[in-house]
């Protein structure tokens, strides 16, 4: 009988795959990235956000039921979880804030926003492809090793 692989060891391979990769990878969170998945994204060699978006390995109401048992304290867990894509540029965990319009028209602010992103991609692109493989290797390993910050108490 074949062993189930957990979901853990799953994000842990696919991590290991994308690091070894030869090509430029670039992650792009457009929506809400908060499973443990959303760790695989980190380790593309440039991670862009949209300015809206959300990028943790934990939902606020997971994270505040597993601290406080408590999830009505959501909104004081995303403030500490430090989601956002401005604190995630400030950490170091993103690379870029793709603006959003702020329109009424819902179907303007997607063509504006599917523009802006394609143009960020098209940058990114542009960047890496004076890269040989080797050093796209290297460069998504540095990256990730240098992400966030963190303290010794």
């Amino acid at each position: 009988m074949q062993k189930k692989e957990d979901s853990g060891e799953a994000i842990a391979k696919s991590m290991l795959e994308m690091s070894k990769l030869k090509v430029p990878v670039i992650a792009i969170v457009i929506g809400e990235g908060s499973s443990g998945g959303a760790l695989a994204l980190g380790v593309g060699n440039r991670v862009l956000m949209l300015e809206n978006a959300i990028y943790s390995i934990l939902s606020p109401e997971g994270y505040a039921s597993i601290l406080w048992k408590d999830s009505s304290r959501t909104k004081e867990a995303a403030e500490k979880m430090k989601l956002t894509a401005k604190d995630l540029y400030e950490l170091k965990i993103i690379d870029k804030i793709i603006k959003e319009p702020n329109g009424e028209n819902e179907q303007e602010n997607f063509i504006k926003t599917s523009k802006n992103l394609k143009k960020e991609i098209l940058n990114v692109l542009e960047e890496l492809k004076e890269l040989s493989p080797e050093q796209l290797v290297d460069d998504r390993y540095q990256k990730f090793r240098n992400m966030g910050e963190y303290k010794i108490l």
